[in-house]
């Protein structure tokens, strides 16, 4: 796997790219699908190339198989998360949240930065799971979209909500009812991710950028947007600006939003489709403006006051990295209760004030402890969502197998991958 790490950014950008590292094979693609065709055809059909592979998928009424719990003797959970995801003491030896977890309960937390893409960590678990093997792990940390289908494919245990009070009560009501988890039976979102638009106002000439139709068709801009190589955020925001719910479309609204997109990188208004690469550009002004994810905005706006943000009035899109306890883990009840520890709302505060992502506690009972340790964090709606941000989000509807084929080999011909 080739990683690259552009020169002449700050520690902080560098800090924020390696933390935002998600979904694609590129090192600097924080969400971002794998790009070649190969790659594509990879992270669509993981799942569904099971068999080919040798490896039988489990079906559905497998799901939720749950072995011994050991956590009564076994004071331990073990938790694989992604990189610089989480609290850090300031000599970078520890991470306070987990160390009061345990001098708390007397359970230890082993915690692993273990995950840098979705699909290479999937590459690793995937033979336990379908053998109905331990894979090590007691909570691990998935993009919603491969969460849901670990769900769909019944390899995570489901939750018991008489050890999930905190979570169940603190959730913000705009993460509870994903489409692919109905009630978040089996998962719990880790961080909220909203996609919105960063632009330079240097490069802009002062003028503001809040719609994905400036993006695509204002002249003054073109050859200087960038668009996210990810499907669901470019897409899903596109279909946003036309009126369209991606939690619910259908194939024909997806390719209107292709073809949109299309028209505007025929037209050479599009400089390219980026990972979160875009930091760099965007601080130097070659990316006057481009889809960006917030974390990395609130990041780059502590380093460069050009930098600004916009919720379009349409709305934005949001996703979830997502808290799941694969089947056969050791310490399913040390997990529940660690998973409902951050929903403490002094310690989802922590966590959000040392990362900078969407918090996924409510407002009401988050926001007073954020801003006693952070009062500009504790105002930042890309932290906090106010009420009116809140009502803007628009989750990205779960594909079926056949669509998710269909639809990223679209989207790869259109970004030229």
């Amino acid at each position: 796997m080739e990683q690259y790490e552009p020169e002449s950014l700050s520690a902080a950008q560098l800090a924020a790219m390696r933390r935002s590292f998600r979904n694609g094979r590129a090192a600097l693609s924080r969400r971002s699908l794998l790009r070649a065709s190969a790659g594509g055809a990879l992270a669509v059909g993981g799942l569904g190339s099971l068999s080919a592979c040798g490896i039988p998928a489990a079906s559905k009424s497998q799901g939720g198989v749950s072995s011994e719990d050991h956590s009564a003797k076994e004071k331990v959970v073990n938790f694989s998360n992604w990189t610089e995801y989480i609290d850090l003491s300031k000599d970078k030896k520890h991470h306070p949240s987990l160390d009061a977890f345990a001098e708390r309960t007397g359970i230890t937390v082993k915690y692993t930065e273990d995950i840098n893409d979705n699909v290479e960590f999937f590459g690793k678990i995937k033979p336990q799971l379908a053998a109905g093997q331990d894979t090590g792990r007691d909570i691990i940390v998935l993009t919603d979209w491969l969460a849901s289908r670990l769900i769909r494919y019944g390899w995570v245990q489901k939750l018991d909500p008489a050890h999930l009070p905190h979570a169940y009560t603190n959730l913000a009501s705009q993460f509870r009812n994903p489409d692919w988890d109905p009630g978040r039976a089996y998962s719990y979102p880790w961080q909220g991710i909203a996609t919105v638009i960063a632009y330079n106002v240097k490069a802009t000439g002062g003028k503001e950028i809040t719609s994905v139709s400036q993006l695509l068709d204002d002249p003054k801009l073109k050859g200087r947007v960038g668009l996210l190589s990810e499907m669901r955020d470019t897409i899903g925001m596109t279909l946003i600006d036309m009126g369209k719910d991606p939690r619910d479309f259908k194939a024909d609204d997806f390719d209107a939003a292709v073809a949109r997109v299309q028209k505007a990188v025929d037209n050479k208004q599009v400089r390219r489709f980026t990972g979160n690469d875009y930091i760099s550009d965007l601080s130097q002004g070659d990316l006057a403006a481009c889809l960006a994810w917030a974390g990395d905005v609130v990041q780059l706006q502590a380093d460069n006051p050009d930098v600004r943000f916009a919720i379009p009035d349409a709305g934005y899109l949001t996703s979830t990295d997502n808290m799941l306890i694969p089947n056969k883990a050791r310490h399913k009840t040390n997990a529940e209760r660690l998973i409902d520890y951050f929903y403490e709302p002094a310690v989802g505060a922590e966590i959000a004030a040392a990362i900078n992502y969407v918090t996924p506690l409510d407002t009401g009972v988050v926001k007073p402890e954020l801003t006693r340790i952070d009062k500009k964090a504790g105002n930042d709606p890309l932290i906090v969502p106010d009420k009116a941000m809140a009502a803007k989000a628009h989750g990205f509807r779960a594909l079926t197998a056949k669509e998710e084929t269909s639809f990223e080999e679209k989207f790869a011909r259109l970004t030229g991958a």
